[in-house]
C-alpha cells in the first residue's frame, strides 16, 4: 500500500446520466430548510443521483433506519448496475466556480484515516473544529457497512509556495477532461481533470516536500463530521484484520479535496446559530451579563424586527468563539430551547423574524489564523466557520468502493 498521506484513488464517476441531477450538495446544508431538499428531490426524479446516496440533516429526525436502509439499496444498485466508469490510480484536478466570482481549485484524492485525528491527538491531518456529538451517531449509521463513499470534504494545506495545485492550474489544457458541467441550484460550474502518470508523481512528490516541513500537514476545513465518522467505522474494521489487510483494506481511506489555503477563492465564512424556543430577551441579557464586555470582537443579534449587538474582550476570535460557545453550552442545558447552526446572513434573518427566536452572527474567522491556531491551540470550537457560502460548499460527485472484495 502507498504510504503516502494523501495519495491517488481509484475513483468511480457515473456514466451516461445527467450530470446535473448526479451531483448534489453537501448533506450539512439548508439543514433547517427542508423546502430546499424537497426541490432538489423533485429535480432529481427517478434519475441515478448521489442525493440517494446521503442522508440530508434536514431530515434526520425523521425514520434514519428507513433512510440509511434507502441509501443501502443504492448503494447495490449503483455499484453493480454498469453505472460507473473507474478512473484508476489518479488524482482529480477540479476547477469550481464561486457565486463571489473567481476560480477554486482543488484535488480530490484519498487521505489515510490512520495519520488522522478529530480528538485532539497530535497527527499530520487534523480537524480545525471540534465535533457536535449528536452529529456522529447517523452519520457513522450510514457508513458502517457502506460499499460506496462519495466526499464533501474540503480539506487545506498550507502550500505558500504554491507548488501542488498551482503547476496543475498552469498545464490543465494537456489534463483529459473528466467531466464539465453546471451544478444544480446555482452551485456553478465544475469542471475535473485526470491526473495520472508523471503528473501524478510529481503531485505526490510535491506533497512529500510540503509535510516534511509542515506541522500539521492537512487540516480539514468542510465536513469535519463525515471524515470522523470515516475513521470511527475504520477503526472498527481494522481490529478483526491481519496486519497484511489492515494495510490495504479500502476502508483504510476516505475520498477528500485538498485546496490550498492561499488561493484567493478561498474564504472563511462564520457560521451562525439560530436559538428556537428562547425568550429573546431573557436571552439577549443573559448575553450580556455572561460574556466579558470590550470592543475585541462582535455577536450581532435579530429577534423578530429588532436587532443589537454584543462587543466582548478576547484574546483572539478562537477565544472569542469559546467564549461564546461556553456561555450557550449553559444557557441552552435542561431549558428546551434547540439551537442550528446557519450560514449566510440572510437565513438568519429570515430564521429569527419568528416569535420565540433569536439569531446570532458570529464573528468572522481570518483564514491566515488556521494553521497557526490549530498547530498551538487545537481545534477551533464547533461549527467555527465553513469554507465560503452554502452555494460553495462541495457537492457530491465523486465516488470510491469503501467494501472489501474477498
Amino acid at each position: 500500500m502507498n504510504d503516502d498521506v494523501f495519495s491517488p484513488a481509484d475513483i468511480l464517476l457515473p456514466s451516461g446520466v445527467d450530470m446535473a441531477k448526479w451531483s448534489v450538495i453537501a448533506c450539512d446544508q439548508y439543514s433547517a430548510q427542508p423546502d430546499y431538499w424537497e426541490r432538489v428531490a423533485k429535480y432529481v426524479g427517478e434519475s441515478p443521483s448521489t442525493l440517494k446516496l446521503i442522508l440530508p440533516e434536514a431530515y434526520l429526525d425523521g425514520d434514519t433506519e428507513a433512510m440509511i436502509s434507502g441509501v443501502r439499496a443504492a448503494m447495490r444498485d449503483y455499484a453493480t448496475g454498469g453505472l460507473f466508469d473507474e478512473v484508476g490510480d489518479s488524482f482529480i484536478y477540479i476547477e469550481r466556480d464561486m457565486s463571489g466570482g473567481g476560480v477554486r481549485r482543488g484535488l480530490i484524492g484519498a487521505v489515510d484515516l490512520e495519520q488522522y485525528s478529530y480528538t485532539g491527538a497530535k497527527a499530520p491531518v487534523l480537524a480545525s473544529e471540534g465535533t457536535t456529538p449528536e452529529k456522529l451517531p447517523a452519520r457513522i449509521a450510514a457508513r458502517r457497512g457502506a460499499q460506496l463513499e462519495s466526499p464533501h470534504v474540503l480539506a487545506f494545506i498550507d502550500d505558500s509556495g504554491k507548488t501542488v495545485l498551482e503547476p496543475l492550474a498552469a498545464r490543465k489544457d494537456a489534463l483529459p477532461c473528466l467531466y464539465d458541467f453546471e451544478l444544480m441550484e446555482g452551485g456553478g460550474r465544475v469542471t475535473g481533470m485526470k491526473v495520472e502518470g508523471a503528473d501524478a508523481r510529481a503531485v505526490s512528490q510535491a506533497l512529500r516536500e510540503l509535510q516534511a516541513t509542515a506541522d500539521p500537514f492537512i487540516v480539514i476545513g468542510d465536513g469535519n463530521h463525515s471524515l470522523a465518522s470515516a475513521k470511527v467505522c475504520w477503526d472498527e474494521i481494522k481490529g478483526s484484520l491481519s496486519a497484511k489487510d489492515r494495510q490495504n483494506h479500502p476502508a483504510r481511506r476516505a475520498l477528500l479535496e485538498i485546496n490550498n489555503v492561499y488561493d484567493e477563492s478561498i474564504i472563511f465564512e462564520a457560521i451562525h446559530r439560530v436559538l428556537f424556543d428562547v425568550e429573546p430577551s431573557e436571552f439577549i441579557a443573559a448575553m450580556e451579563k455572561s460574556l466579558p464586555a470590550g470592543s475585541d470582537y462582535t455577536f450581532g443579534w435579530h429577534a423578530g424586527e429588532q436587532s443589537g449587538e454584543v462587543r466582548i474582550s478576547a484574546g483572539c476570535v478562537g477565544d472569542a468563539l469559546e467564549l461564546f460557545g461556553g456561555f450557550l453550552d449553559g444557557y441552552l442545558a435542561g431549558s428546551g430551547s434547540r439551537i442550528d447552526y446557519i450560514h449566510g446572513d440572510a437565513a438568519v434573518l429570515a430564521l429569527s423574524k419568528e416569535e420565540g427566536r433569536v439569531g446570532v452572527i458570529m464573528p468572522a474567522i481570518e483564514k491566515s489564523q488556521l494553521f497557526a491556531t490549530v498547530a498551538k491551540s487545537g481545534a477551533f470550537p464547533k461549527k467555527s466557520f465553513s469554507v465560503g457560502s452554502s452555494v460553495d460548499k462541495r457537492y457530491y460527485l465523486e465516488c470510491r468502493s469503501i467494501h472489501a472484495h474477498v
